[in-house]
């Protein structure tokens, strides 16, 4: 059992990491894609947005951590 519950841990650590919104964002934005796919609405330009709404995923908090710091 302390296997099993050291691999959860493992995991968990692995896709949540020191920020939860990061995963929930990334999980969000892929989520929004495939739902686009499956609605059949999908083309040329569904790659580049999802691609823009990783990116701002992962902008979001550094610029949050920095506008708190004056230099």
């Amino acid at each position: 059992m302390r296997y099993v519950v050291a691999f959860g841990r493992f995991w968990y650590d692995f896709i949540v990491g020191d920020d939860w919104r990061i995963a929930v964002g990334v999980a969000t934005v892929l989520v929004a894609g495939a739902a686009i796919i499956l609605a059949g609405m999908g083309g040329e330009w569904l790659a580049p947005l999802v691609g823009m709404g990783l990116v701002l995923v992962f902008a979001l908090p550094v610029l949050r951590a920095g506008r708190g710091r004056a230099s």
